[in-house]
């Protein structure tokens, strides 16, 4: 399609696709099922005829809890076709956010997933006055007046629509570039979160950039499973509508790995955690089976010997081709498989990934491509593309981004696709944005062929006592390599070296001791089990061996449990909140201090 100005203007587009095209795929009862996108287009326009008919107006904000699934790619796009701001919050936010989001955000409109979601809101009902309407995708109460269900909202747009056809095309049509789309709420690691207001301008800037950029295409299918409240989740589903291509629903993040077996997605966009989820659990696989693990070793270190000659673009030696051959059909090409066996890449973002994992996958025939982007930039600034990659860097700078490094290291960047402000904090906003060039507070570097490598946040840089910078992201990341290592958070601020917590993954305990036939009565006890816990030293062994001395691990707890949200240990987006951390664990770190 030819370059919109707006988001809405991605709607109207729609209209005018191949009848024969396949817009959604969705997992039904009885199987997956085909949308095309005149049906998507006609839902959207329903539902945004529907949110008309009670009462919601240009520039109104909807707020919208739910975990990802169709009818909230329709809401966002309706929310866009009459001129209203979608402000998503995550389903796993504590109540207390919700309250203060929805009141910050001044949303007039709470579009909920379910029982769950209304559960939390009958209990916070009374401290959010704004909230007017309560429109439902799914409720076991259908009889409840305080409820609008999502059906009753396309029958009530269905209805506008016959008495005034036109009526949301030309809202839509009157939606302008500089008018808000979104507002999201940052991850508040550090205290309150902040709106990130997000026009249309800046979403079409970086839909229209990015996609082309790294080479997707109409025919493409893409598995959608990241939350939408996430930029890099709305940012695929942005750019699925721009670009023509499919998308396909998962039916839950526990599915992933089914559904991507029968989608068989060309293209993908994922963070870290997935692969690491995937790389661990192959590891799990091999810890007791010798025979296999030997001939794994082999085929991967013929495949990383291979990825090392093309990251260079070196000619491959005929033996080792006939070696590589050998090994992807035995080992590499399964894989391969556990994606589809189609994926021509997958971008990853939201978090650093790291180099191990993405070679890893590269010699076993599936790349990854880093990308670095934060929500106040509309996802992507830079990324690397299928026609030049190199691990360890995020790639260049694409479209209309300007990058630079400053004095003391910080990424600062310029471009179409920086958020228009901080809502109702223009002191907030006066600090990150200076000149017109955005203060990411990530600590980077241009690396000689011009692509950006990030190192690490600037507020979470380590300082020792004898003044060594240490960067976190790092060090957990080589310790979350070990399959038993769920997260990690290391900790030595102002102190004599390094230490760690260490939170263990259960599901790989469990499987690890299914097939050695060690018996529990409480998963926990295996942490007491003499092989774990020679595991975990190894993990932590494996991870100084590639960090200099002053960042290198001296001494590491294992916690009894995975961090969690709930527990306030991490952000909504599952970033670790170091402060609570350091806070919740004061006693315990000061003892491995002793």
């Amino acid at each position: 399609m030819k370059n919109p100005t707006t988001l809405a203007a991605c709607w109207l587009e729609m209209k005018n696709r191949s009848s024969n095209g396949v817009a959604i795929r969705v997992r039904r009862s009885s199987g997956w099922s085909d949308i095309s996108w005149q049906t998507y287009s006609r839902d959207i326009e329903k539902a945004a005829a529907g949110l008309l008919s009670l009462g919601v107006s240009p520039k109104d904000r909807v707020a919208l809890i739910s975990n990802t699934r169709y009818e909230w790619g329709c809401a966002d796009f309706a929310n866009f076709a009459i001129g209203a701001a979608t402000v998503p919050i995550y389903p796993n936010s504590t109540p207390e956010d919700i309250v203060y989001m929805l009141n910050e955000s001044e949303a007039a409109v709470l579009i909920a997933e379910g029982r769950l979601t209304l559960k939390i809101w009958r209990k916070i009902r009374e401290q959010c006055p704004r909230i007017k309407t309560v429109i439902c995708f799914e409720t076991d109460d259908p009889a409840d007046p305080a409820l609008i269900t999502w059906d009753s909202l396309l029958e009530k747009g269905k209805k506008l629509l016959t008495d005034t056809p036109r009526k949301v095309e030309e809202l839509a049509e009157k939606v302008r570039p500089e008018d808000m789309a979104t507002m999201l709420f940052t991850s508040g690691t550090t205290g309150k979160p902040k709106g990130v207001v997000i026009a249309h301008e800046q979403g079409v800037s970086e839909v229209t950039e990015a996609f082309p950029y790294v080479g997707a295409e109409e025919s493409d299918i893409s598995l959608c499973f990241l939350p939408f409240s996430h930029i890099l989740g709305r940012i695929e589903l942005w750019g699925h509508a721009f670009i023509g291509f499919t998308m396909a629903y998962a039916e839950s993040i526990e599915k992933v790995r089914s559904n991507l077996a029968e989608i068989r997605p060309t293209i993908m966009v994922s963070v870290p955690r997935i692969f690491e989820k995937v790389y661990a659990g192959i590891l799990t696989q091999m810890e007791n089976q010798p025979l296999k693990k030997k001939l794994f070793k082999w085929a991967v270190g013929i495949g990383r010997q291979v990825t090392e000659l093309r990251l260079t673009k070196q000619i491959i030696p005929l033996p080792l081709l006939a070696q590589y051959e050998l090994a992807r059909r035995l080992v590499l090409e399964k894989v391969r498989e556990a994606f589809g066996g189609r994926l021509r890449f997958a971008i990853s973002g939201g978090a650093p990934i790291s180099r191990e994992i993405s070679t890893f996958f590269h010699a076993s025939g599936v790349l990854i491509l880093e990308g670095y982007g934060l929500t106040e930039t509309t996802a992507a600034v830079a990324v690397n593309t299928p026609y030049n990659y190199h691990f360890g860097s995020v790639g260049k700078p694409f479209g209309d981004v300007q990058i630079r490094i400053a004095e003391d290291g910080e990424v600062l960047v310029k471009s179409k696709k920086i958020m228009q402000g901080y809502y109702k904090n223009p002191e907030a906003t006066a600090e990150a944005v200076k000149d017109g060039w955005f203060h990411t507070g990530d600590i980077g570097e241009i690396l000689p062929g011009g692509d950006l490598k990030i190192t690490d946040r600037k507020k979470d840089l380590i300082k020792t006592a004898g003044g060594k910078y240490v960067a976190p992201q790092r060090v957990e990341g080589l310790l979350q390599l070990h399959p038993f290592v769920a997260q990690s958070v290391i900790h030595g601020d102002n102190k004599k070296f390094i230490v760690a917590l260490l939170a263990p993954d259960r599901a790989a305990l469990e499987s690890d001791a299914k097939a050695r036939g060690v018996t529990y009565q409480h998963w926990t006890d295996l942490l007491e089990d003499p092989q774990i816990q020679s595991s975990f030293r190894a993990a932590v062994a494996e991870a100084n061996s590639q960090l200099a001395s002053w960042e290198s691990i001296k001494r590491y707890a294992v916690l009894p449990q995975e961090f969690t949200v709930e527990a306030g240990e991490l952000t909504p987006s599952l970033k670790v909140r170091r402060k609570a951390m350091e806070k919740k664990f004061a006693d315990l770190l000061e003892s491995l201090y002793v």
